[in-house]
Formats: C-alpha cells, sequence, structure tokens
C-alpha cells in the first residue's frame, strides 16, 4: 500500500540543496596532500592534529623539503607552517605524461583552543612527515581534587 504525501516545495529545496552539496564538494576535494589558494596564491598544507590531557600533535608530511625553506611560528595560539618547495630543472626536449607534484609557497595556520607551553614545543622532521608537540599550559591541564570527608581520616583522590 502506498502512501499519498503532501507536496512540499521547501522539502524538494533541501534535498536538491544536499545533493548540490555533496557534488560540489566530492569535484572540489583534491587526493594530493596539496590544496591551491587562489585567493592568497600559496598552496595549503593539509594536516593532522591530535589532542591528548597533556599535548597536542600536530603532522604534515613535507617530502622532499629543504628545512631551510621551512618556517615554523607560534603566536597568539596559532601555530603557522609555511615554507617553499623549488621546482627541478626540465629539459625543454622532454615529454611528460604525468606531472602532478606541486612547487612553490605554502602555508597553514592552525588556532588551538587551549594555552600552550611555548617554551616546550618540539619539533622532528623525519623521512619526510614533520612532527611539533604542542604542550599544553598547566593551567589548563585537568586536575584530579582530592575529596576529604568531615569527621573521617579518608581520603579520595
Amino acid at each position: 500500500m502506498s502512501k499519498i504525501l503532501r507536496w512540499d516545495p521547501f522539502r524538494e529545496m533541501v534535498s536538491v540543496r544536499n545533493q548540490m552539496d555533496q557534488i560540489v564538494g566530492d569535484f572540489l576535494s583534491e587526493p594530493s596532500i596539496w590544496q591551491r589558494d587562489a585567493n592568497r596564491g600559496y598552496m595549503r598544507l593539509a594536516l593532522d592534529v591530535s589532542e591528548n590531557d597533556d599535548t597536542y600533535t600536530v603532522k604534515a608530511s613535507l617530502p622532499g623539503i629543504d628545512l631551510s625553506d621551512l618556517d615554523i611560528s607560534f603566536s597568539e595560539n596559532t601555530l603557522t607552517i609555511q615554507g617553499e618547495t623549488q621546482a627541478e630543472n626540465v629539459d625543454e626536449n622532454e615529454k611528460w605524461h604525468l606531472r602532478e607534484r606541486h612547487f612553490g609557497s605554502f602555508m597553514r595556520s592552525i588556532t588551538l583552543p587551549t594555552a600552550i607551553n611555548v617554551d616546550t614545543i618540539q619539533a622532528n622532521y623525519e623521512d619526510g612527515i614533520l612532527t611539533l608537540n604542542l604542550p599544553k599550559a598547566e593551567e589548563v591541564k585537568p586536575r584530579r581534587i582530592a575529596i576529604h570527608a568531615t569527621g573521617d581520616k579518608t581520603v579520595v583522590a
């Protein structure tokens, strides 16, 4: 048995909008770790950011980059990673079948939601992976509060 539904033009518009968002999102997503930012003229670096009770860990794939072309800064809870990859010299007589690697300036800034102990930030670059460990400031780390029972010597921590 089939149901008769009242036609709702707004429901139809929402459905079409959701389908268009999915199509455009699929079209714009790139499999590359680089995303071109046309507004600023540089590539945007893809990052992985994780958190535990004590630190934030930020990872970026930067294969083949010279560390002298890399600049990392932290100011006002904002981490900025920027640099430049140099293009290889190409022979004019070479015929390219595929060329997907990107060269040029890149930059990425992220703002962290909690205070960071700036003096203990560590950066490590190994096998083309940049790993940053950003320890949280002591005042924002969770602390366990001891409970003392009145008239009892028992302490719950």
